[in-house]
């Protein structure tokens, strides 16, 4: 009964399918008729019915295990190769346009290369408790919190902590290590916190996102360090004034309304790209001032500051990574 419960019309169609008895059109008086051999006839044509009732309900609710493809080693290791020959060719090409005239000392003094490997490591160090920072707080369901709340609060909220934070690091003396690095951490802390909610997208995504935005900045670095001394330093006024457009497109989403379509569109863009190319130039620009900061302090000019450096580089790091973040997604969605 549960066959028929369950496949209400296949005993139907199973009965469709019975012979139907040939019934003789006359019979003569004199002959008797020939007994029927019911169980001879009737029998197989049941085990018939019966056979195709259940393999019917056996291709209707008993699914074929599905075949594991393994993974093609192959594809994965030519991803690689491009990935490899694609960060070697832009490393190669940045210092070929970019870093035609190298340093005229002979190479980088070590006070310059002591100075750069502990602002790079102070830089390491702040994404590190960033990356750590965010992945707390969104297991603690501060994401959806975030998310859900009013954007302009989100905003001014964000903006005074990270810039009361920023700016309190740059104004405490560098013998002061405990205030200073309490506030570079807290620093540290509110990037997180306005940065969590990036990880509702896929782990793969993001890592992609990391790799190519340690790639370019390395390789922008590395055009900075090795060109000549105060080269690019004359990028600051402009680039400023880039950033400043920046931040204005990426505010147009919560000023102009939604009928205004194409406006909207060249805001993301410019948002994107022209945000790409301002702090890809920013992080020239930083490089060559640690640089010069470093020539400095070996003077006895200013005071040794590796903190303060890092800050820059930081947020160079973060804003080209959330635009990454962002075109890789955009990618995946059109495909």
């Amino acid at each position: 009964m549960a066959f028929v419960y369950r496949r209400p019309f296949a005993l139907t169609t199973c009965l469709k399918q019975l012979p139907k008895a040939a019934t003789p059109s006359t019979r003569a008086f004199h002959t008797s008729p020939k007994p029927l051999n019911l169980h001879s006839k009737i029998l197989p044509t049941l085990t018939k019915s019966r056979n195709h009732f259940q393999q019917t309900f056996r291709r209707t609710y008993i699914q074929q295990p599905g075949q594991v493809s393994a993974p093609n080693t192959a594809s994965l290791s030519q991803r690689l190769l491009y990935g490899a020959a694609i960060v070697g060719g832009t490393v190669l090409a940045t210092n070929l346009v970019f870093n035609r005239e190298t340093r005229e000392d002979g190479g980088m003094p070590p006070f310059e290369r002591q100075y750069l490997n502990e602002t790079f490591l102070h830089t390491g160090l702040g994404i590190g408790i960033i990356g750590i920072t965010a992945q707390a707080l969104h297991r603690s369901g501060w994401s959806v919190r975030l998310m859900t709340a009013n954007p302009w609060l989100v905003l001014g909220c964000g903006l005074v902590a990270s810039l009361g934070t920023m700016y309190g690091t740059f104004a405490t003396h560098p013998d002061n290590y405990v205030q200073k690095y309490a506030l570079w951490a807290g620093f540290n802390v509110a990037q997180a916190a306005i940065l969590s909610p990036l990880l509702f997208l896929q782990p793969a995504l993001l890592a992609r996102a990391g790799l190519y935005t340690a790639a370019m900045m390395g390789s922008i670095a590395f055009v900075g360090a090795t060109a000549k001394q105060e080269k690019y330093l004359y990028l600051g006024g402009p680039l400023l004034a880039g950033v400043a457009i920046v931040a204005v497109s990426g505010l147009a989403p919560l000023v102009l309304p939604v009928t205004a379509a194409r406006t909207l569109m060249w805001s993301e863009r410019i948002w994107l790209y022209g945000g790409l190319a301002v702090f890809g130039g920013f992080t020239l620009y930083d490089v060559q001032k640690i640089l010069m900061h470093a020539r400095m302090a070996e003077r006895g000019l200013v005071r040794k500051d590796v903190v303060n450096e890092s800050v820059s580089l930081e947020l160079d790091f973060l804003n080209i990574f959330v635009r990454m973040v962002q075109i890789l997604g955009m990618r995946n969605q059109k495909r």
